[in-house]
């Protein structure tokens, strides 16, 4: 008898991941598992550890790339409530890492706090974003973040500031089983003139990427001093076509699918373009999108 077996309520097996994805494609996740308290998370990746399974936690899933085979292990989703809680207390911001960082910018803006609305636009959860270190050209979520609180690989709850988390460009070097939540240190302003920025932002964005169009953000991180989009259009590969997925047209480093589209699609779009601008420009790619199983 495995210890999953008592997590029956909150347990699945065998469930197709492809609808918690922007993409909408991969196969499915071998257990999943969407806790409702941050103790029953901890009894959860207990038993994962035990049982020795792997232990991959799914935000909103915008910036993820699940192979057709599948996803072996545990996938554990922080969807509840208790995940989700947004608090503003002065200028600093805590929010849950199921939180949408769309619902703690717009929160932010509401109480006159500045300092997110560049993130405009950016998909996933705060959990997601502080992994990834999202950002834009202009800042990115790690120079926000005043605290991050996890748990650790043992499954106690630790706080851990900002400085010791090692924030790079969209990446950053968490060494803890499940990011909990994060607080956010802003700075007050006046909310008309944090909501034009906000407006702008967003205006910015939809005449520059494929809003309207099924994809999941940047595919590439920008080399230093570069931008792998550019890249990407300069080696002429707007519109290219592998299997139902093309690179955009609107923006070269975003891949859109269209139905009946496979995770092998993707990867071989992606195998190619990495090809050609890496014979084009001598620079080779790195992936921004995260893929299951690596």
């Amino acid at each position: 008898m495995s210890c999953l077996d008592s997590f029956a309520e909150i347990l699945r097996e065998d469930e197709p991941l492809a609808p918690y994805t922007w993409l909408k494609l991969g196969g499915p996740a071998q257990y999943f598992v969407e806790p409702r308290s941050t103790d029953e998370l901890i009894k959860v990746l207990n038993c994962c550890r035990d049982e020795r399974l792997d232990v991959h936690v799914l935000g909103e899933g915008s910036n993820l790339l699940i192979r057709d085979d599948g996803v072996s292990g545990v996938v554990i989703r922080l969807s509840a409530g208790e995940f989700s809680e947004v608090d503003v207390d002065g200028t600093k911001v805590t929010a849950g890492a199921g939180a949408l960082l769309s619902h703690v910018i717009s929160r932010s803006v509401a109480s006159g706090l500045t300092g997110l609305e560049d993130l405009a636009g950016i998909p996933g959860t705060i959990g997601g974003a502080i992994v990834g270190n999202a950002g834009s050209k202009t800042g990115d979520i790690g120079t926000k973040v005043e605290s991050i609180s996890v748990l650790t690989q043992d499954g106690k709850q630790e706080t851990i500031a900002a400085d010791l988390i090692g924030f790079e460009y969209r990446t950053s070097h968490i060494d803890a089983a499940v990011v909990l939540g994060a607080t956010l240190n802003l700075a007050a302003d006046d909310p008309r003139e944090i909501t034009k920025r906000l407006r702008k932002t967003w205006i910015m964005k939809r005449s520059s990427q494929p809003m309207s169009s099924q994809s999941a953000g940047c595919i590439f991180k920008n080399p230093p001093g570069l931008s792998a989009g550019t890249l990407i259009d300069q080696a002429g590969l707007k519109g290219t076509r592998v299997g139902d997925c093309e690179v955009s047209d609107i923006h070269a480093n975003f891949i859109v699918t269209h139905e009946n589209c496979t995770s092998s699609d993707v990867m071989r779009l992606i195998d190619l373009v990495r090809s050609k601008v890496s014979n084009e420009h001598g620079v080779d790619l790195d992936l921004e999108i995260k893929v299951w199983p690596n």
